[in-house]
């Protein structure tokens, strides 16, 4: 039993080498040809737990983005292409139906034909934004909705108990300042901020100043590796209320706090970053920030942040998990198990929010901050940015998964108090309230809601856990790969050559480029019981021979690139010396 599987062999060895361990078999048709050929490509998954390799893949080209962005000296150059005269032609044909769908209404005809033709030029309407969207356009021409519902206005109005921040016309630039040293040495320093929520109550904590180790809360000294870490000190006083709601409306607070800092500061910060979990279960988050600013403002802002959660109140439950309300097939609502009168519907609940003296169910603050200088090309930039990418390949639990009894009774305390929130204004949750949700249906069950922030493996939060600012870079990770592509090519070719000829030169053998017809090839899955799709195993063996064959021809090309270098490197040197 304790000799190694061949399967585990197998699985290590492709880790090694960077092989997918789970790649896609498709089958690529060429419509001119006929030819079909079976294909792989990697799995592209984000989480370790699923592929290993392509989740480092992923992390590798996120540092590349962070660290290409994070000190610019000049504004990323985003100038978006023109568009074609192809495209400009379905945009005009496009202008023409909209034009004739309006006219339509005002010609005098019986309006059951008026309805039939709205209906035909509709249909073309709608097979013309598919064409569209298949276009390289990004974006959407018309809003999906011709109708828009109708928005329920909030006031904009700052609460009382928030401090006033400036507000200043944000300038386009998102350059920080440069400061000239003694040395006459231009400096572009940058920050790294870290964003946490407040306290729910005391915890269990590992304190170190130095080489001493401060007590915690409990008048003991923990270690780093203590199986009460995390765990609250009372568990009966712990907000666990409040720790799941920030949980769930965190993301929406890091949104307001990026439109704060923007509008103080008076030019359009950018960053880039990473939300993890603490050992307390709370989400917080690693900012790179292009840039800086004042210690003493990013605290302002952070105190002036929040985020009002204009839902109808949720305080106490009405009915519980075990005797909901249930659902009427003649009134198509919920109604009280007893009294068999319905709920109050959602938009109902929302009307009385209208009142001018109703107050939000929920307000969401951010809690500390820490924020310290970043100088370009140390080592603490390159520490600092695999600070923010360390858990990116690991899913949001992973990294603060209970160990002890503590730990594990704190993390099923706040998933039991997250099960019975509202996470939507269609969260079945809201029949514990007396309300029906929005868009109510046969079949919800309060307490088995399916959405993502009831999971055990997002534990409250469901927002994005890398957030890139959109002139962080000029780039996309699209076109980092091609950068990293670009790159091996010109290595492979010797020395750093420009082979961009050589590329459009590869084609389908009439010197046309393959990409010029977008639509030539046709690719669906392959079905692995097909008689020329092999078994997994066979093809993660060939894939990782050749990846190592790959490597080495890398390896040996960039050092035929070095030797060249330095060979012309000496050679001029001596000529020069010859000349003196």
């Amino acid at each position: 039993m304790r000799k190694p599987l061949a399967k585990d062999a197998l699985r290590q060895l492709a880790e090694q080498h960077g092989v997918c361990v789970r790649p896609l078999a498709l089958r690529r048709t060429d419509t001119e040809t006929g030819a079909t050929e079976v294909i792989e490509v990697p799995c592209g998954a984000t989480l370790a737990a699923k592929c290993k390799p392509c989740a480092e893949r992923g992390r590798r080209l996120r540092i590349q983005q962070i660290r290409e962005g994070w000190h610019l000296a000049d504004e990323p150059a985003i100038r978006p292409d023109h568009p074609g005269e192809d495209v400009l032609a379905l945009v005009r044909v496009r202008a023409h139906m909209e034009f004739e769908r309006e006219a339509l209404q005002y010609q005098p005809m019986h309006p059951d034909e008026r309805a039939a033709q709205l209906a035909d030029l509709d249909q073309g309407i709608t097979e013309l934004d598919e064409v569209l969207a298949a276009t390289d356009l990004r974006g959407h021409l018309t809003p999906r909705e011709r109708i828009d519902r109708p928005r329920r206005k909030r006031s904009t109005k700052r609460r009382q108990d928030s401090p006033d921040l400036p507000r200043l016309p944000v300038d386009p630039r998102t350059v920080g300042r440069a400061y000239a040293g003694r040395d006459g040495k231009t400096y572009r320093p940058s920050m790294l901020v870290t964003l946490t929520l407040g306290s729910h109550g005391p915890v269990h904590s590992h304190l170190r100043r130095g080489a001493y180790i401060a007590p915690c809360e409990c008048g003991q000294r923990h270690g780093p590796h203590d199986d009460l870490l995390g765990t609250p000190v009372d568990p009966a006083s712990y907000d666990y209320r409040r720790a799941a709601l920030d949980s769930i409306h965190f993301a929406r607070v890091l949104d307001r706090w990026w439109q704060n800092v923007r509008r103080t500061a008076g030019w359009n910060v950018q960053y880039a970053g990473a939300v993890e979990l603490q050992r307390r279960l709370a989400p917080h988050a690693h900012f790179a920030i292009r840039g800086t600013l004042p210690r003493r403002l990013l605290k302002q802002i952070a105190a002036a942040t929040y985020h009002q959660v204009w839902w109808p109140a949720f305080d106490e439950p009405v009915y519980t998990v075990d005797k909901p309300p249930v659902w009427d097939v003649e009134q198509q609502a919920y109604v009280d198990p007893k009294t068999r009168e319905p709920l109050t519907p959602w938009s109902l609940a929302l009307d009385e929010l209208e009142e001018p003296n109703s107050r939000p169910a929920y307000v969401a603050r951010l809690g500390r901050i820490d924020a310290r200088g970043i100088e370009q090309g140390t080592k603490d930039a390159e520490r600092s940015i695999r600070y923010v990418t360390k858990y990116v390949t690991k899913d949001l639990t992973d990294q603060a998964r209970p160990r002890s009894d503590a730990q594990k009774a704190h993390f099923d305390r706040l998933h039991a108090e997250l099960s019975v929130l509202p996470c939507s204004p269609t969260c079945a949750n809201w029949l514990l309230y007396g309300v029906q949700p929005d868009g109510v249906k046969a079949g919800l069950t309060p307490g088995r809601c399916t959405g993502k922030v009831h999971q055990r493996s997002t534990l409250g939060f469901t927002g994005r856990r890398v957030l890139v600012s959109r002139q962080w870079s000029g780039k996309t990770l699209a076109d980092h790969r091609a950068d990293n592509r670009a790159w091996i090519r010109a290595i492979l070719a010797g020395g750093m050559a420009d082979t961009d000829a050589a590329d459009e030169n590869q084609g389908d053998g009439h010197g046309q480029a393959a990409d010029d017809n977008p639509q030539r090839y046709r690719f669906e899955l392959a079905r692995p019981e097909d008689p020329d799709v092999l078994p997994l195993e066979h093809r993660i063996l060939r894939a990782v021979s050749a990846r190592i064959r790959w490597r080495t021809d890398l390896d040996a090309a960039r050092r035929r690139a070095t030797d060249a270098v330095s060979a012309t490197g000496r050679e001029t040197t001596d000529n020069g010396e010859k000349g003196k």
